[in-house]
């Protein structure tokens, strides 16, 4: 494991690391990316998940970068409503 790696995961523990959160609106999910250890390598990643969701047809893409620790790294709206 890198030094980054543990780093990242570290403060994911504490609650502290940087994720990206990328909504769609087709399909309706939220998706999240992570952990980071800086806000700088989490904005560095964006291009790539944005590129990966639009080379599956996803619609409507939105990203934040943000300091989270989410509970589900995928949820799927439509199956939740």
């Amino acid at each position: 494991m890198k030094i980054d790696e543990i780093c990242a995961n570290t403060l994911d523990f504490l609650g502290q690391a940087w994720w990206v959160e990328v909504l769609t609106t087709q399909p309706r999910c939220t998706y999240y990316f992570g952990p980071f250890g800086g806000v700088e390598s989490a904005n560095l990643a964006v291009s790539g998940y944005v590129e990966d969701l639009e080379s599956e047809s996803a619609q409507g893409i939105k990203t934040q970068v943000k300091r989270c620790h989410p509970a589900r790294l995928t949820i799927d709206h439509d199956l939740e409503d």
